[in-house]
C-alpha cells in the first residue's frame, strides 16, 4: 500500500510505521462502516434496523488517541467520497434500473432456484466479500487523494516514498491527472445537482424519494443513512417507487431531514401490526359445484335458482355474492405449466381444461379436438372451417376500408367460441376483446384463454357490457346466435353504443346467405332494423370456400340521417342519458346522437395504428385536469414516458422475470394505458382494468389502439381460474382495503393467475406487508421485496400448493 506523507504544523515526517499503524487503524474503520451500512439496508421493506454507533465510537477514540489530525484528514476524504458517490446514484434516481436492487434481491425464472435460507446467506456472504472489496480500493483512493493534495515542495519525497513501498509500479503522474479530473467532475456535478434541485423538469414523472435539505449539513443521522443506502444498493440504484406520486399525491413523504416522532411512532406501530398478521392467515380450498373452473360471480347458484326469469340469460349475468370468497380455488389433477405462445394457439394441454363436450358437438366443424394428451384447434370456425386467416383476409378482400392493422385495430367479437377468430388477427396487427357465455357447451371462453387469446365471460342480456361507448373499431358476429332483430333490436342498440362512428358491423350469419324460412325472416328483420338505425349496408360477398356469405354495415358519422327519418324508431336517447354508464346500467332501447363538435370524442377517427399508441388523442384539452392534476395533454404524456421507463429499466431486466413466458397480462389498475404501451413489442397482450371508483380513463385506452374493461376489485372477475400469466397491481390493494376484504381480493388474484405466474405490486409499505405476508401463506415463492420511503415493490410468484382443509361456500353448492 502506498504510503503518503502527512504534515500539519510543523511540516516533520511521520515514520512509516507510524503512518501503517494509522492506515490499518482508519482501513478498520472502513470496514466496520462498510458492515453498519450494509446491515442497515434491507430489501425487505419493514425491516428498518437501527445499528448501534459503539463500534463506531470505538474506532473513533482510537484514531483520536494515535492522531487526531490524521483522523481529521481521513474523515474528511471519507466524507467526500461518499458525497461523490451519492452525486452519481442522484443523476438516475428517478429511473427504474436493474441497477437499483440489491443482487440478492431478485430471483430469476429458473427451476434450479436454491432454498431461500441458502439463497439468503450466499447473497450475504457475496455482500459482504463485495463490500471488503470496495473498502480495500476506495481506502486506496482516499489515500492517494490525500497525498495528492501535499504542498508542491513536498511532491518529489511523496513520489519516492511510493516508488519504494510499491516497487515503483504506480506512475503518480496519470494517478494525479485522474484525480484532478474527479475534482473538476465533481464540481461541475455538485452545480448541476444544486441547480436541479431548484427546478422542476417538465414533461417527466419523477419516482418520489425523501431527500434531505442542501443546507451544508453533512453531518446528520439521516444524511448518513440515506449515504449508506445508497451505498449498499449500487451508486446507479433507483428506487422504483410508487408510480406518479409526485404527480398523484397518492403518497406522504417528508422533504426534510428529520422525520417527527409522530411519524415514527405511527409507522413502527403499523409495521408491528402487519408483523402480528403474517401468522394469522390460514387459507382453504373452496369446496364448490364447479370445482377447478368456480367464478364467484357467475357460479352463484343460490341467486340464480331465485331469478323469475332466465328468458334473457340472466342466469348467464353477473350475481356476486355479497360477501365474496376467500377461499382457494383447486387446480386441475395433471395440470401442466401452459404450452407457450404461438404454439398453444394450435393446442393446449388437456388436464389444464379438461372438457371433451365442445370437441364432441363442435369437432366436425374444426373448433377443437382430442389429440392424445392434447387438446388441437386446427383455426377453424362455424363459418371458417379452413381456416381463420383465410376468412380474414375474405373480409379485407370485401372491404378494403377495414384495413387490419391500420385503421382497424381495436374489435369487439360477440359470441366468440373458442375465439379462433382473434387469435389469427394478432397476425394482422389487431386486438380483438372476444366474449362469450358460461355455457353448456363449456369452457369455451376458458379454452380461448388457456390458448392466449384475450376473452371474457360475459353475455349480452338485460345489462350494457362493461365498456365505454364509441369505442370498437369493428363488431364482428360469426353466427353468434344473438337475436339482434327482437324487441326493438334492445341488443343491436347495444352495439350501436359500442361501435365508433364510422365503424364496421361485421356479420356472417346464416341469415346473409341462406334461404330457409326462418333465416329469410331474419334477413328481412335485420334489414328494416339496420336501415332505420341508418347503418348502411357496405358489402355483401360469399367465401366459395368456406361456403358463407358476410354482410358488411358501417354506422354514421354524423346525425344526419337520423334527423331525416320519417319515424322515430328506435328513438334517440335523452340528452341526460350518459351513453359511457356501463356499470350493471339496464339495456335500452334508444341511440345516442353522433358527436358533432370536433373536439368531442367519437368526432374523429383516431390516427392509424401504431401512430395512435402514443399521439396524445384530440379531445384531451388544456383546460382539463388530469389524474395526476396537471392539464388532460401533458398529465397523457408524463404518464407514457414514466411507464416506458419503468418497464425498459426494471420490469423487463431488472426483477428476474423471463417475458417469454408471458403471454396474457392484466394490468389491475390502469389509468391511460401506459404500462400495456410499454410492453407493446412483446408478444403480449394487456387487460386494462378501470375501476369503477377511479377516473374514467377507459375512453383513452381504446383510443390508443389498446382495450380494457370496466370492474369494481370488491367483486369477482369474469374470467375463469388461471386465466393470467401476470398481473400488475399499482397502488390497487391499498385503495381497495379501505372499502372490501383485502383478503378476499388477494384470494381472486390466487384465482385467476396461473399457477407459476407473476403478481408485480406496487404500494405503500404496510400493504405491501400484508400481501406479502397473505402469499407467503399460500407458499408463494417472492422473487423481489423492496422499499424506500414508505413505498414498496413486490414481485411474487404463485406455487402449486392446495391446501388440504376445505370451505363450503353455500351458495356455490348445486
Amino acid at each position: 500500500m502506498a504510503l503518503g506523507k502527512y504534515t500539519r504544523v510543523d511540516n516533520r515526517r511521520s515514520s512509516s510505521s507510524y503512518c501503517s499503524t494509522v492506515t490499518i487503524a482508519v482501513f478498520v474503520a472502513l470496514c466496520l462502516v462498510g458492515v453498519w451500512m450494509m446491515t442497515s439496508s434491507s430489501v425487505v421493506p419493514v425491516q428498518n434496523v437501527d445499528v448501534s454507533q459503539e463500534n463506531k465510537s470505538e474506532v473513533k477514540e482510537q484514531v483520536v488517541e494515535n492522531n487526531n489530525e490524521v483522523k481529521e484528514q481521513a474523515y474528511e476524504n471519507v466524507d467526500e467520497v461518499k458525497e461523490q458517490e451519492k452525486k452519481d446514484s442522484n443523476t438516475s434516481q428517478f429511473e427504474d434500473n436493474p441497477g437499483d436492487l440489491p443482487e440478492d434481491a431478485t430471483k430469476g425464472d429458473t427451476n434450479d432456484t436454491p432454498s431461500q435460507s441458502e439463497s439468503d446467506s450466499n447473497s450475504q456472504e457475496n455482500q459482504e466479500q463485495k463490500q471488503d472489496e470496495n473498502v480495500e480500493q476506495k481506502t486506496g483512493e482516499k489515500e492517494s487523494s490525500v497525498e495528492e493534495t501535499k504542498s508542491e515542495d513536498n511532491e518529489s519525497d511523496q513520489e519516492t516514498d511510493r516508488s519504494k513501498t510499491d516497487g515503483g509500479d504506480n506512475d503518480s503522474g496519470e494517478q494525479k491527472s485522474d484525480t484532478d479530473e474527479s475534482e473538476k467532475k465533481t464540481d461541475s456535478e455538485e452545480n448541476s445537482a444544486d441547480n436541479k434541485s431548484e427546478e422542476k423538469v417538465d414533461g417527466e414523472i419523477e419516482e418520489k424519494v425523501n431527500q434531505d435539505d442542501n443546507d451544508g449539513s453533512g453531518d446528520s443521522s439521516n444524511d448518513k443513512k440515506d449515504e449508506s443506502q445508497t451505498k449498499d444498493q449500487s451508486p446507479s440504484e433507483v428506487f422504483p417507487s410508487g408510480a406518479q406520486s409526485e404527480l398523484l399525491n397518492e403518497t406522504s413523504t417528508q422533504n426534510g431531514a428529520f422525520s417527527t416522532q409522530a411519524a415514527e411512532s405511527k409507522n413502527e406501530k403499523e409495521s408491528q401490526g402487519s408483523s402480528k398478521q403474517q401468522t394469522s392467515y390460514s387459507w382453504k380450498m373452496c369446496n364448490v359445484t364447479a370445482g377447478s373452473d368456480y367464478i364467484p360471480c357467475l357460479d352463484n347458484l343460490q341467486a340464480i335458482k331465485r331469478l323469475s326469469s332466465t328468458k334473457h340469460y340472466e342466469h348467464r349475468e353477473r350475481h356476486c355474492p355479497e360477501n365474496p370468497p376467500t377461499c382457494l380455488v383447486a387446480i386441475p389433477k395433471g395440470y401442466r405449466k401452459p404450452i407457450e405462445w404461438p404454439t398453444s394457439r394450435e393446442k393446449i394441454w388437456y388436464y389444464n381444461v379438461p372438457h371433451t363436450k365442445l370437441a364432441e358437438v363442435k369437432g366436425h366443424q374444426n373448433w377443437v379436438k382430442v389429440s392424445g394428451e392434447y387438446l388441437t384447434f386446427p383455426g377453424g370456425g362455424t363459418q371458417f372451417k379452413h381456416g381463420a386467416l383465410h376468412y380474414i383476409d375474405f373480409i379485407q378482400e370485401s372491404v378494403p376500408d377495414v384495413a387490419w392493422g391500420k385503421r382497424s385495430r381495436v374489435i369487439l367479437d360477440v359470441g366468440c367460441g373458442v375465439a379462433s377468430f382473434g387469435g389469427y388477427l394478432f397476425d394482422r396487427d389487431v386486438l380483438a376483446m372476444s366474449l362469450a357465455p358460461k355455457d353448456e357447451h363449456e369452457a369455451q371462453v376458458q379454452f380461448a384463454l388457456e390458448r392466449g387469446i384475450p376473452a371474457i365471460s360475459a353475455v349480452m342480456g338485460t345489462t350494457r357490457l362493461p365498456f365505454p361507448s364509441r369505442v370498437f373499431d369493428i363488431v364482428h358476429c360469426a353466427r353468434c346466435r344473438v337475436p339482434w332483430h327482437i324487441e326493438g333490436g334492445k341488443l343491436l342498440l347495444e352495439l350501436n353504443r359500442l361501435l365508433r362512428p364510422g365503424g364496421f358491423f361485421v356479420w356472417s350469419a346464416t341469415p346473409v346467405y341462406q334461404k330457409i324460412p326462418d333465416d329469410v325472416a331474419i334477413w328481412k328483420a335485420m334489414s328494416a332494423l339496420l336501415k332505420s338505425m341508418c347503418w348502411e349496408l357496405i358489402s355483401i360477398n360469399k367465401d366459395t370456400l368456406n361456403g358463407v356469405g358476410v354482410a358488411t354495415y358501417r354506422k354514421p358519422m354524423s346525425n344526419e340521417c337520423y334527423e331525416k327519418r320519417s319515424q322515430n324508431d328506435p328513438p334517440m336517447c335523452a340528452d341526460s342519458d350518459d351513453s359511457n354508464a356501463a356499470w350493471y346500467v339496464p339495456l335500452q332501447t334508444c341511440m345516442h346522437k353522433i358527436p358533432i363538435d370536433s373536439a368531442e370524442r367519437g368526432s374523429q377517427w383516431p390516427e392509424e395504428w401504431p401512430a395512435r399508441l402514443v399521439k396524445t388523442p384530440y379531445w384531451l384539452l388544456s383546460s382539463q385536469v388530469g389524474v395526476y392534476g396537471k392539464s388532460a395533454p401533458e398529465d397523457f404524456a408524463l404518464d407514457n414516458k414514466h411507464w416506458k421507463r419503468v418497464v425498459t429499466k426494471s420490469y423487463l431486466s431488472g426483477i428476474g422475470i423471463d417475458w417469454s413466458t408471458v403471454r396474457s397480462v392484466m394490468d389491475m389498475r390502469a389509468i391511460y394505458g401506459g404500462f400495456a404501451a410499454a410492453l407493446k413489442d412483446l408478444n403480449v397482450w394487456v387487460m386494462n382494468v378501470v375501476s369503477v371508483d377511479a377516473p374514467d380513463t377507459l375512453p383513452i385506452i381504446y383510443e390508443r389502439g389498446l382495450f380494457g374493461i370496466y370492474h369494481d376489485w370488491c367483486e369477482s372477475f369474469s374470467t375463469y381460474p388461471r386465466s393470467y400469466d401476470l398481473l400488475h397491481s399499482d397502488h390497487l390493494f391499498s385503495r381497495i382495503k379501505k372499502r372490501c376484504n383485502l383478503v378476499a381480493l388477494v384470494a381472486e388474484v390466487d384465482r385467476i393467475l396461473r399457477p407459476g405466474g407473476k403478481l408485480i405490486v406496487r404500494d405503500d409499505v404496510e400493504t405491501i406487508n400484508e400481501v406479502e405476508s397473505m402469499v407467503r401463506a399460500m407458499q408463494w415463492e417472492v422473487r423481489l421485496t423492496y422499499s424506500k420511503d414508505n413505498e414498496g415493490l413486490l414481485c411474487v410468484q404463485k406455487s402449486m400448493w392446495r391446501p388440504s382443509k376445505l370451505e363450503t361456500v353455500s351458495y356455490a353448492i348445486a
